[in-house]
């Protein structure tokens, strides 16, 4: 039942006539005299609305209030008050009261505002229900995306899960290649009794590169005072994630080499010769076909690696993908406890027209910047980083606020369409105007007085030293919402 409400009246005088009040079809009334109680039962099932006086005996109104906040209780609460001061009524709507309630109880405004209160209860949980199913649809293993690139790499992991052959993972710095290795760690059904151990080739020098994947024993350099296992060892019935494979140093390419052909290794300094027993799966940003070529990466390592290979596009390549991976990022810094926040259309189509050099870590970066420092609930374009420049044309789009009046979008449209139109005919002709008018049908007069209009300089094309390619007169999708 989603209309389940918590009175909390130390009166019973009270509690009978609220309990009167709020009865009605597909309503649960639950009474509690106190806030101890009250939030027992909180903790113990889903509430829709907690109807709080804030004169109550131990844990005060305010106090209730404060904890359902601090443990993040999905329920919309009412305050009622027979002599509230003016600091408890600010600090109750400051800590996220619906509203607030003098008695004596006026019961039809109470009534109404009851009502309100629930079917506003009923929209934010069917939002968040749908947030929940919709990271759940797209998301793969804690990889999140619905665009055709990112459909590919889901299957290519879902293919290579369960087997026992090496992986290699490549992709610029920032797109997710820890997360892919982990996603195949996951759906390894015949090794997951193991762990995945990750390793960053890049981080150490190649003598301690070499104690960390193959351990050392006693004695083996200065400072060994004990026998230490190795990552290949720690990772046995798991997978051994060599993150930045790329920089490995030559004369360690040749020893894991050796493991990755024979399946054993040695510790340093000693003569046991040990089983591998874990899969291997290596990422790297760099180009190893070109690596291989320059004499900086060992071939035959590399085809030993490059069994299977997953390319992880960067997020330019992705951008179908940032609209989803922006509702993450806010739903996660909502749970670290920072502030909750939306974004509004304008700034999600600047985030759209960004390249994302930095890819996905850059966007995460970017998204807890404007949290932390946005002063209001909604992000807006003027909140972003100077970096964030839009590098694209913003698409057209029939996107529209069906309340607006008839006329008034029209307007907005044609003017959209023209001023898209009249910038690739522009570009085409570098800002000349005569073939411009006789492109568009139009006179000299008509194209002069539109660019006025628009506020288009035609000298900003005239510095144009090639046309676009292939650039149609204008893109229009008709995506239509109502």
């Amino acid at each position: 039942m989603d209309r389940r409400i918590l009175v909390v009246e130390d009166s019973e005088l009270y509690c009978q006539q609220l309990s009167q009040i709020l009865a009605g079809p597909g309503r649960e009334i639950t009474l509690a005299h106190d806030g101890t109680s009250a939030l027992e039962l909180l903790v113990d099932r889903p509430y829709s609305l907690v109807i709080t006086d804030l004169a109550l005996p131990g844990v005060t109104g305010l106090d209730l209030i404060r904890e359902i906040r601090s443990r993040d209780l999905p329920v919309t609460i009412i305050v009622i008050s027979g002599q509230p001061t003016v600091e408890s009524a600010v600090e109750a709507m400051q800590l996220g009261a619906y509203d607030f309630v003098l008695k004596p109880i006026d019961a039809d405004r109470l009534d109404i505002l009851v009502g309100q209160a629930l079917e506003d209860r009923r929209l934010i949980d069917e939002v968040a229900d749908l947030s929940n199913k919709l990271r759940r649809r797209f998301a793969y293993h804690n990889i999140l995306g619905r665009s055709r690139r990112m459909a590919e790499v889901f299957a290519r992991v879902e293919r290579v899960g369960s087997s026992a052959c090496t992986v290699l993972i490549t992709g610029e710095t920032g797109t997710g290649k820890e997360l892919v290795a982990q996603a195949i760690h996951q759906s390894d059904f015949l090794r997951r009794r193991g762990k995945l151990v990750a390793v960053n080739c890049a981080a150490l020098p190649e003598h301690l590169l070499e104690s960390e994947l193959f351990g050392h024993e006693r004695g083996a350099f200065t400072g060994a005072d004990r026998q230490q296992r190795g990552r290949f060892e720690v990772a046995a019935g798991g997978t051994l994630f060599l993150d930045e494979i790329g920089e490995m140093p030559l004369g360690m390419q040749a020893k894991l080499l050796r493991v990755l052909q024979d399946g054993r290794f040695e510790r340093v300094g000693g003569t046991e010769s040990i089983q591998a027993d874990c899969r291997v799966v290596a990422a790297t940003n760099i180009n190893l076909a070109e690596a291989v070529a320059a004499n900086k990466f060992r071939s035959d390592l590399y085809y030993r690696l490059n069994v299977v290979s997953i390319d992880l596009p960067p997020l330019r390549d992705r951008l179908d993908d940032v609209p989803l991976l922006v509702h993450h990022f806010l739903h996660k810094m909502e749970e670290r406890g920072l502030p909750a926040k939306t974004m509004s259309r304008a700034t999600l189509s600047r985030l759209l027209r960004y390249d994302w050099p930095g890819n996905i870590r850059e966007l995460e970066h970017v998204i807890e910047l404007m949290v932390v420092t946005t002063p209001g609930p909604v992000i807006e374009p003027e909140n972003l980083p100077d970096e964030i420049v839009p590098q694209r044309e913003e698409p057209f789009s029939l996107d529209f606020d069906h309340l607006r009046p008839l006329q008034e979008l029209t307007d907005e449209f044609t003017q959209r369409i023209e001023r898209a139109y009249l910038l690739r005919v522009l570009e085409k002709y570098r800002g000349r105007i005569d073939r411009c008018a006789e492109h568009c049908g139009l006179s000299r007069r008509s194209i002069s007085e539109k660019l006025r209009r628009y506020q288009i300089d035609k000298a900003d094309f005239k510095a144009a030293r090639r046309p676009r390619k292939s650039a149609p007169p204008f893109a229009m999708t008709a995506d239509m919402a109502s």
